[in-house]
């Protein structure tokens, strides 16, 4: 199973003819490729997998699922239960 958080794009280049991009997870940045989303934009939000950006995402939903990923390590976190 698989976890999809949503980053935001900070740059975006071209590798050798490949769209690259570096996409801020909270404050981790990871370098993706954007080859399937080469019209996403800096600022935009995009579900990453295995290092390629697969989807890209609203502000709000991004913003939303990320408040809810904060709820639940906080709670995990009170609990110290999984």
């Amino acid at each position: 199973m698989c976890l999809a958080v949503p980053g935001r794009i900070v740059d975006k280049r071209d590798d050798r003819g490949t769209a690259m991009a570096t996409i801020d997870f909270g404050g981790v940045r990871k370098e993706i490729c954007l080859a399937s989303l080469p019209d996403i934009e800096v600022g935009d939000y995009a579900i990453v997998h295995a290092g390629f950006a697969i989807s890209r995402v609203d502000v709000a939903s991004a913003l939303e699922t990320l408040r809810l990923f904060e709820e639940i390590g906080e709670e995990i976190g009170e609990s110290g239960e999984p």
